[in-house]
C-alpha cells in the first residue's frame, strides 16, 4: 500500500528546527508565542507589534522556518503594522510533524489567538501567504472572514507543481493544499504577486489562481522574479503595492 502521508512529507516540507535569528535583531521588538492546536500540539511564533491597528498574520512556504523571513517581515510592517509569524507543526519551536491538515489546524490556531485572545477586529487582520503558505491562506480565508488577503508566488495544487519536477507524482499529489476550487469561495479582496521568472511555482499557475477570484483582486507582475527573491528583484515597488493595497482595504 502506498503511504500517501509519507510521500506528502518527503516531495511537500522541508522544515528546519533552528532559528538563525530573532526579531531583535532586525531593531523589532517582539513577543515568543506558544500556541496550543486542538491536536495537542503546541506551536511556536512571534508576534511584533505596530503602532496601528493592522495585523499581517503571515504563513511562510514550505521550506525553512521564521526566523528566514525577519528581513521581509521588518521592510512590509515595521513600526506600523503588526504581525504574527508561526511556525507550522515540525518548524523551528513548534512541536510535531507538519501536514496539510495540521498546516490548516495551524492557521486556525493562530487566528483564534488574534482575534480571542487579543481581541483584534477580523477586519483588521490581513492574511500573507507566500508559496505553500498562500494555499494556508486561501483554507483560513475561507473559513474566517480577514480584512484582506496577500498570496505571493502561489499555486492552484501541489500536484501541478511537482509535476514538472518528478513525472507522475501528480497523480499522488493533485489533491494536495488545492485552491483552485477554494478561491472563488474568498470574499476579502485579493491581492496575488508572482514572479514572472518563477522557475518552482509557474506565473501560470499564479494567474489561473486569480482568473477564479472573485472581485474586489488585484494582480501584481514582479519583472524578472524568481521564487525566492521576489522582494530583492521588485524593491520599493514590492512593498508599495502591498502597503497600498492594505491602505485601501483595511
Amino acid at each position: 500500500m502506498v503511504d500517501l502521508l509519507s510521500i506528502e512529507r518527503s516531495f511537500i516540507f522541508f522544515p528546519e528546527k533552528e532559528l538563525w535569528a530573532s526579531p531583535s535583531d532586525g531593531g523589532m521588538k517582539y513577543e515568543d508565542v506558544y500556541l496550543p492546536c486542538a491536536d495537542g500540539v503546541t506551536i511556536h511564533g512571534w508576534f511584533i507589534p505596530g503602532s496601528g491597528e493592522t495585523v499581517i498574520l503571515f504563513f511562510h512556504g514550505n521550506g525553512g522556518n521564521i526566523s528566514h523571513r525577519i528581513e521581509k517581515i521588518r521592510l512590509l510592517c515595521y513600526p506600523e503594522i503588526s504581525s504574527l509569524m508561526i511556525d507550522y507543526h515540525g518548524y523551528g519551536l513548534s512541536q510535531g510533524q507538519p501536514s496539510e491538515v495540521s498546516c490548516y489546524l495551524d492557521a486556525l490556531t493562530a487566528w483564534d489567538f488574534l482575534t480571542q485572545k487579543r481581541g483584534i477586529d477580523p477586519k483588521k487582520i490581513v492574511l500573507f501567504g507566500e508559496s505553500l503558505g498562500g494555499a494556508v491562506a486561501i483554507d483560513l480565508g475561507v473559513k474566517k472572514q480577514a480584512g484582506a488577503v496577500v498570496l505571493e508566488s502561489t499555486f492552484t495544487n501541489i500536484g501541478e507543481v511537482m509535476s514538472r519536477f518528478v513525472p507522475g507524482i501528480g497523480t499522488f499529489l493533485k489533491g494536495k493544499f488545492n485552491s483552485l476550487p477554494k478561491i472563488p469561495q474568498l470574499k476579502a479582496p485579493l491581492l496575488i504577486l508572482h514572479g514572472d521568472q518563477d522557475e518552482l511555482v509557474s506565473y501560470e499557475l499564479g494567474q489561473k489562481l486569480f482568473d477564479k477570484a472573485n472581485e474586489p483582486k488585484e494582480f501584481f507582475t514582479l519583472r524578472d522574479a524568481h521564487h525566492n527573491d521576489t522582494y530583492d528583484v521588485g524593491g520599493r515597488a514590492y512593498f508599495e503595492t502591498i502597503q497600498q493595497f492594505i491602505k485601501r482595504y483595511v
